[in-house]
């Protein structure tokens, strides 16, 4: 598909090519969408802890292990979203 928005090619490469997108963590699904503040600016730094979050890992329990995973998905998140940092309705499918 050639013709995805910026969120659906982010979300393309860390959820399904990647496989960080969410899980059950403590009895709880997750989902990185979940963790989105209802207005404001978000990061790359703070969306890719949220991808760690909604899969119940702590990257700074072995940040050596996670190191190369937390620069790829930050890498990811500029190059889909144009930047080091975005504006939280671009991460929000069909405007929810």
């Amino acid at each position: 598909m050639t013709d995805r928005t910026a969120l659906e090619a982010l979300m393309h490469e860390v959820c399904v090519e990647k496989g960080w997108c969410g899980s059950v963590v403590d009895g709880q699904p997750l989902h990185v969408t979940d963790f989105l503040p209802e207005s404001g600016e978000v990061t790359a730094d703070q969306f890719v802890r949220w991808l760690f979050a909604a899969d119940g890992v702590d990257p700074d329990d072995d940040r050596a292990k996670w190191q190369s995973h937390l620069d790829d998905l930050h890498q990811a998140f500029v190059r889909h979203m144009g930047g080091e940092a975005t504006d939280v309705e671009q991460l929000k499918w069909n405007g929810d």
